[in-house]
């Protein structure tokens, strides 16, 4: 475990919060973590560290019950590690230090659903071009967990959105942030579509972080037959380190358009989606 003089307030959360994870290599390999990379190696080279650093890191947070590990091979015994439920709890502080850190780091402090070709969210984005996606399954509309990457199917079409106002009202101003009108329509084009979808062997799914019995209640009342996925606990947002913006008390996915195969590789990226309409006739000519 690493060495440290840092001693939290006994009563205070935060403090003691820090004490077990406050340690920016310790958040970067959680991030990781939560994106697939499971191995050692994986790790050190993702990361950049040192091998003697990075066998600090994961000791504090194994000892810590963040993380787990597995031997998958014997002699010599190698380690697969993952995040275990206290771990995972982590997430939705990761996607939210993200967001902080795109708008008032990265970014000029504006509130935006979107962002130009040229800011670093869209950068990051595209650079999942080439990238696997990793096992995430979600809550759906069709009341089961699904995995976001439909493995029978040719590819599969995920597409993220904020929010639709259906049946749960929309925050205060929603209108007034750029990219985010429009969710409702984007799903009617899909379904519009969905029959030529299927027929070439694609699965379309949409995702957004909202519950899914509000989900479930606007898919019934627009006869939405695409699956959409709850990512209320932000996996999915974390695992490919999507853009998001917080209104209403709660993140929101930025509207983006991916494009995966059935090795689970994604082969292209819409992002940002300056025109729905267009957007989906990309997905069907792209999938």
């Amino acid at each position: 475990m690493r060495r440290s003089t840092f001693s939290p307030e006994p009563d205070c959360a935060i403090a003691q919060s820090l004490g077990v994870i406050g340690d920016g290599w310790e958040l970067l390999i959680v991030r990781d973590l939560a994106r697939g990379l499971d191995r050692f190696d994986q790790l050190a080279e993702s990361l950049r560290i040192s091998r003697k650093v990075l066998t600090e890191r994961l000791g504090g947070l194994l000892d810590s019950g963040v993380v787990e590990r597995t031997a998958y091979q014997e002699r010599p015994t190698r380690y697969a590690y993952g995040l275990t439920p206290r771990g995972r709890a982590l997430l939705p502080v990761l996607v939210a230090l993200q967001d902080w850190g795109d708008r008032w780091v990265l970014g000029d402090g504006e509130l935006t659903g979107t962002n130009t070709v040229d800011e670093a969210p869209a950068q990051r984005v595209h650079e999942l071009v080439g990238r696997r996606v990793p096992a995430v399954v979600l809550p759906s509309t069709a009341g089961t967990t699904v995995d976001v990457v439909d493995g029978e199917a040719r590819s599969t079409v995920l597409f993220g959105y904020p929010a639709t106002g259906r049946p749960t009202p929309l925050p205060e101003g929603w209108m007034d942030i750029a990219g985010t009108a429009g969710c409702t329509l984007e799903n009617r084009l899909f379904a519009a579509k969905y029959d030529e979808f299927l027929a070439r062997r694609i699965s379309v799914r949409g995702v957004s972080t909202q519950r899914r019995d509000e989900q479930q209640a606007f898919a019934a009342a627009e006869e939405i037959p695409q699956v959409l996925l709850s990512d209320v606990e932000l996996e999915l947002a974390a695992a490919l380190r999507l853009p998001t913006f917080r209104a209403g008390g709660y993140e929101r996915l930025k509207r983006v358009v991916l494009v995966v195969g059935a090795d689970r590789v994604v082969n292209a990226v819409k992002y940002p989606v300056t025109d729905i309409a267009e957007a989906v006739e990309w997905a069907l000519a792209t999938a």
